[in-house]
Order: C-alpha cells, then sequence, then structure tokens
C-alpha cells in the first residue's frame, strides 16, 4: 500500500560525506534577520552535519525557512522568527559540501518502465485518477486512526447540497483531523445551514432566491452579534453543516483573513502571519493534506508541509499531498511554487467529495 512506503537514508559512511566538512554557523545580527549565505530549507528532509562529525536530521521543515542549531538539534524558523543570536546554518550547495545534504529521492517509487521518454507523464485533464483514488481510499483508512489528516477547503465545496453533507460525514466518522479555510467557506456553509443557499442560490437547484444575496451578509450580522460560531450555531438552531461538524466533534479549524472578506466571522485571523503561525501548528502534524477548490491556500499550506514526517518511535513516513480542482493552472501553480510532491486530482470538488465519502462509507470498519 502507498502509505507503507519506506524512507530510504543516506549512506553517510560513504567518502564524500565522511569527508564533507561541517555546516558553519553564524549568529543572526539582529532579530528578523538571517546572516549572509544563510541555507534556505526546502520540503524534503535535510541533514547538516555537525561539528562532532554527526549528520543530523531536521525534524521539521517546510519551504523557504532558515536552520538554527540549538545545542545539538535543528530548529526550522522562518526568517521573521529569529532572534538575535540565533545560530543560523550557512551554505548554498546541497549535496554535502558545505555540510548540509537535501534528500530528495527519499520515497523513489519504481515504476514498471524505466524509460527516459514516455507520453503523459503527469497529471492531466486526460489522465485516469482511479489509481489515485483507490490510493488515497487506503491512506485515509490507514491515517484516519494513525495520522493526521487536514482538509484545505474553497466556498465551492459549501455551494452543492451533496458535497456539504459529505464533508459534514467525513468530519463526523475520523476522517479530518483539522480543517483549514477562509471567511467565505465558513460564511456560505452558516448560509447553506439556515436557509438552504449560496451566495443567494439554492444549493441543490441552484435557482436564485428572492433578495438571496442578502443571506449571507444577514448570517454574518447573526453569527457577529452571537460572538461566536459556536454560539450562533446553538442560538439559531442549526443541524447541519461543515462547521457544525467541527463545532459538535471538536476538530480544529483555522479561518484566515482575506482583503474580501465581508463581516467577518469573529473567528477570522485578520493578521495573515499569525494565521500563518496557526495553520503551521497543523502542516507540522500533517500526515495526509487534501486541499479543494482554493488556489491560494492550496499553495500557501503546500508551502508549509514538508514531503515527510518524523513519527515519535524515530521512522520517517511520507506526508501525501493532493489537490483537488478543475483547473490544470491550479495544480501546476502549486507544482511551481515548490511543493512538486502534490498529487492532482482534476475534477470538480462536488464528484470528488462525494465519490470519496460513498467509498468510505461503504467500506467503512
Amino acid at each position: 500500500m502507498t502509505f507503507e512506503l519506506s524512507y530510504t537514508a543516506p549512506n553517510f559512511a560513504e567518502d564524500h560525506f565522511a569527508n564533507a566538512p561541517a555546516a558553519l554557523l553564524k549568529p543572526a545580527p539582529a532579530d528578523g534577520i538571517a546572516p549572509e549565505r544563510y541555507h534556505a530549507t526546502s520540503n524534503f528532509p535535510e541533514y547538516v552535519k555537525l561539528a562532532s562529525g554527526e549528520w543530523k536530521l531536521a525534524r521539521e521543515s517546510r519551504m523557504d525557512a532558515v536552520l538554527v542549531l540549538k545545542d545539538t538539534e535543528l530548529e526550522v524558523k522562518e526568517a521573521r522568527r529569529l532572534k538575535k543570536g540565533d545560530q543560523v546554518v550557512l551554505g548554498r550547495t546541497e549535496n554535502g559540501e558545505e555540510g548540509i545534504y537535501v534528500h530528495a529521492q527519499c520515497f523513489t517509487i519504481q515504476t514498471a518502465t524505466q524509460d527516459k521518454f514516455s507520453f503523459r507523464s503527469r497529471g492531466t485533464r486526460e489522465t485516469p485518477f482511479s489509481h489515485s483514488y483507490d490510493n488515497l481510499y487506503e491512506i485515509l483508512k490507514h491515517d484516519r486512526k494513525s495520522g493526521y489528516i487536514v482538509w484545505v477547503l474553497g466556498p465551492a465545496v459549501a455551494f452543492d447540497k451533496d458535497s456539504r453533507i459529505a464533508m459534514q460525514w467525513l468530519i463526523e466518522n475520523g476522517y479530518c483531523h483539522a480543517l483549514m479555510a477562509g471567511n467565505a467557506l465558513a460564511t456560505h456553509d452558516l448560509e447553506a445551514s439556515c436557509f438552504g443557499t449560496g451566495l443567494g442560490q439554492n444549493i441543490y437547484t441552484q435557482e436564485l432566491q428572492p433578495l438571496g444575496h442578502y443571506n449571507h451578509l444577514d448570517v454574518l450580522n447573526e453569527v457577529r452579534k452571537a460572538g461566536s460560531i459556536a454560539k450562533a450555531i446553538q442560538n439559531m438552531s442549526i443541524t447541519n453543516g461543515i462547521m457544525y461538524a467541527c463545532e459538535t466533534n471538536n476538530i480544529p479549524y483555522v479561518l484566515a483573513g482575506s482583503i474580501r472578506d465581508d463581516g467577518p466571522m469573529p473567528e477570522i485571523i485578520s493578521n495573515v502571519y499569525d494565521s500563518q503561525d496557526r495553520m503551521r501548528e497543523h502542516a507540522r502534524k500533517a500526515t495526509t493534506v487534501i486541499t479543494m477548490a482554493t488556489q491560494l491556500h492550496s499553495i500557501a499550506f503546500g508551502n508549509m508541509t514538508p514531503n515527510y514526517k518524523v513519527l515519535e518511535d524515530g521512522t520517517i513516513r511520507p506526508v501525501f499531498f493532493y489537490i483537488v480542482d478543475m483547473s490544470e493552472f491550479s495544480a501546476d501553480k502549486l507544482a511551481n511554487r515548490g511543493s512538486a510532491q502534490a498529487q492532482a486530482i482534476l475534477t470538480n470538488v462536488q464528484d470528488f467529495i462525494v465519490n470519496l465519502r460513498n467509498h468510505l462509507k461503504q467500506n467503512l470498519s
């Protein structure tokens, strides 16, 4: 099964590793400032050679951060969070020349053919996704009990009756351990709970409702009056939906603010760096990430998420990352921003989430 891929560690007994120098360190000159020639991290496992000769793995990583050595442990920090005097790893090479090794081929999958040329080597709208679905089913069954599944949702998930029902079922049955979204997802999900509409359209028939364009604004007003989503759900007697499922099942969610937001909901984190920090808490824990119909949130969370996770027993497993969107552009954009491990499933999110729920429900043990 895909989630049982074993981690292949570097052989540090090889000469070019054994003869490599220890990585250079230099203190941060001021808070939030990295020294010259700092090493910028990737989402791959990265090892640093210490003065003792040990090659040390950074247990957590993220893209575009820096490595800080504290005693004998490596911490990955955003440059904005550096403190004056932090011992920052220096070096711009990645194959051991400066005591830094980026291990990009740690979970290499061998295919039936090793031909250098082939057709359809990446996912497109013409790609058959049956195998991707089957892999994802098995991953979710495993990570439901032994992992940390993070969903990153755009508001399109709340604009369809069946997709809302399916996402609610996934949350209530253990297939979601954290939810990342924005003001729009929460607003329109609660609009659907109250009025059966999304931006004034019936979420089943898609027919515009009289004065329906007020619905989401009225919901925002009621939630702000209540002071929280949880209190509004109680006050408004809401018994269905994505936010309802999160609140009643104690699933943590992070709602990041946007310059476009109406309202916003009381839980919206308006400071982008605060929301980044909160999202990062869940990226550290993630073993599987599924992003749906949200290009900006997909890229943001992809940049925070490493392609590996060190488990409590010291074993290393892959972090699976799926982007579900109708557009190849979103998947390409995510890959072009460095999240090359992301697997695309190109379809509308309603078909995807309902298909996923139906299979998992049928096979739930």
